[in-house]
């Protein structure tokens, strides 16, 4: 989705945040919610209450990019709710954003070296 030249780790905040939060405010919800650093690469994904909107925080190498999404006429399967955060493949975070039922699809196998 990014065009990072392969599979990309994929972070879900399982609890909705806050959707006044801009790149700033989510940024340091990676921090504090993900104990990550926001500028490693990774996909952040969060939540509306309401589960119908998404957004996404990635840094790109030459800047951090925020997409929001909200759905027309439906809502995002999202994982249950809990404290925390999950791992999601790239492929299952596409079908996510893509509003399709992100369960149905195979995380992807890494790939062996050779």
């Amino acid at each position: 989705m990014f065009g990072q030249g392969g599979p990309v780790k994929v972070f879900v905040a399982t609890r909705p945040v806050d959707f006044r939060k801009g790149i700033d405010g989510l940024a340091l919800a990676v921090q504090e919610m993900f104990g990550l650093d926001p500028f490693c690469g990774a996909v952040f994904v969060f939540r509306s209450k309401r589960a119908d909107r998404i957004k996404l925080l990635v840094w790109d190498q030459t800047g951090m990019v925020l997409v929001h999404k909200r759905l027309e006429g439906g809502k995002f399967v999202w994982p249950q709710v809990r404290d925390g955060v999950m791992r999601m493949s790239s492929a299952q975070m596409s079908a996510l954003f893509e509003g399709l039922d992100w369960r149905l699809v195979r995380p992807e196998r890494s790939q062996a070296a050779g």
